[in-house]
């Protein structure tokens, strides 16, 4: 692992930020997912989803962040997206369409006009999915991801995916779907299971969809599915073989090319057509140290320009998720060439609950690492994926989510408190920086 100092890359702290009200402070251990950013209009505008529904669309290039729109959505808004069409006319052309999703009762995806904010149409996945059957965050219907962009016709589409979780005394299931909709959203296809969808990706023809799938503990067994954008048929399947219900952590999309991060061995995959394996590498395998075997999850993967990183969690222990030791892998970020090799890695110190990346930026909002409580490892990470480290700009809270595109930098910081410490640091807030 890359040995390069933290203070090498500390600078001067370039973001311009506004506060977002009260949160319930983090803890020790990893909340669920709570917020969510995402850059419009070619770096000009910036829309936050909070974890009460709150969805605001502020100016890049205003002093304060100056609010456009503010708007109240049903559910949790943790996932956001954009479409060029659907919005607004003025000049002759139509304004983008800001899609949110959610957690919650009805675990909605709703489309707002980026002009105004006014709601344009609504989608509640627990129509399919079913209700809660308990009163707790887990159990809430959940959209987990969003990707636009268009089909092999040149036809606008919004993909989503969605899942919800119960338990029946020892009696798991998982109850999804994964939605393709037109920009009024009409449904024009869904694939449903019963696994639990975590991240899905569109390949730059706009040919296939990847799915990638974390949980298969029921008739659907496989953790990647590659679907026919036209109709939603299944194209083919890979899954990397293990046994248990863990399968996959991320897919992306490079050319014909997918990178593949596997919850199931702990290793990082890059597939051919059809699935073949190009290569394997080791990420943070089940490795014994000092008596106990421990492992850590490779999260996150982003495949470009013939480059494909990953991203590793916290250490587990197999024997028990409670250790005092620490994976030699784990909160590491690697990035391997064509031909899987290593081409550089460093450390990200804290847990990364989503990888943002546009062309060959790369950046890694940094959370706290519960094992360790060090309040060095709150920070946003900037790499690039050529040469590696950038840029780290610290916060006094955790960071939870980042947006990057044209040249603007957004992330969402959350105030932490260590339940051995006592002491509240940090605050809910935005963060923008310029990058080019």
């Amino acid at each position: 692992m890359a040995e390069t100092a933290d203070a090498d890359r500390d600078g001067d702290r370039e973001f311009r930020s506004v506060p977002l009200g009260e949160i319930e402070t983090a803890r020790s251990r990893h909340m669920w997912t709570r917020s969510a950013v995402h850059v419009a209009e070619g770096g000009d505008l910036v829309v936050t989803g909070e974890w009460d529904g709150t969805v605001t669309a502020r100016e890049v290039d205003s002093d304060s962040l100056e609010a456009r729109w503010t708007a109240d959505h049903p559910d949790h808004a943790v996932e956001i997206a954009t479409l060029s069409g659907g919005g607004t006319e003025s000049d002759g052309e139509t304004a983008e369409t800001v899609i949110v999703a959610g957690r919650g009762e009805t675990g909605t995806v709703a489309a707002y006009d980026t002009e105004t904010g006014e709601r344009r149409w609504r989608y509640d996945t627990a129509d399919d999915l079913g209700e809660a059957v308990k009163d707790t965050v887990f159990y809430l219907p959940y959209v987990v991801a969003l990707e636009s962009g268009t089909d092999a016709d040149g036809n606008e589409c919004l993909y989503a995916a969605a899942r919800r979780y119960e338990r029946d005394g020892e009696t798991r299931r998982w109850h999804s779907a994964v939605y393709a909709f037109d920009p009024d959203g009409t449904v024009r296809w869904r694939y449903e299971t019963d696994a639990s969808p975590i991240a899905i990706d569109l390949d730059a023809d706009g040919e296939r969809l990847a799915v990638g799938y974390n949980r298969c503990m029921g008739d659907h067994d496989v953790g990647l599915v590659v679907l026919e954008t036209a109709s939603g048929d299944l194209a083919w399947t890979w899954d990397p073989g293990t046994e248990g219900d863990r399968r996959v952590g991320d897919v992306s999309f490079d050319g014909d090319s997918i990178a593949v991060s596997s919850h199931g061995d702990k290793r990082g995959y890059l597939l051919g057509p059809r699935g073949a394996e190009r290569w394997c590498v080791d990420l943070a395998v089940e490795t014994e140290i000092d008596g106990e075997t421990l492992y850590a999850y490779p999260n996150h993967a982003y495949a470009a320009d013939g480059r494909v990183t990953f991203v590793t969690g916290n250490t587990y222990a197999v024997e028990s998720r409670e250790t005092e030791r620490r994976h030699p892998n784990e909160h590491r970020i690697a990035t391997f060439d064509a031909d899987g090799e290593l081409a550089w890695d460093d450390q990200v110190r804290g847990f990364v609950h989503g990888l943002a990346a546009d062309g060959e930026t790369i950046v890694a909002p940094c959370a706290q690492n519960f094992r360790v409580r060090d309040p060095e490892t709150h920070a946003v990470r900037r790499f690039d994926l050529e040469s590696g480290p950038e840029r780290i700009d610290r916060l006094a809270g955790i960071a939870t989510a980042a947006a990057v595109d044209d040249g603007t930098l957004a992330a969402i910081e959350e105030p932490v408190a260590y339940h051995d410490e006592g002491e509240t640091r940090g605050e809910y807030a935005l963060h923008v920086a310029s990058i080019e």
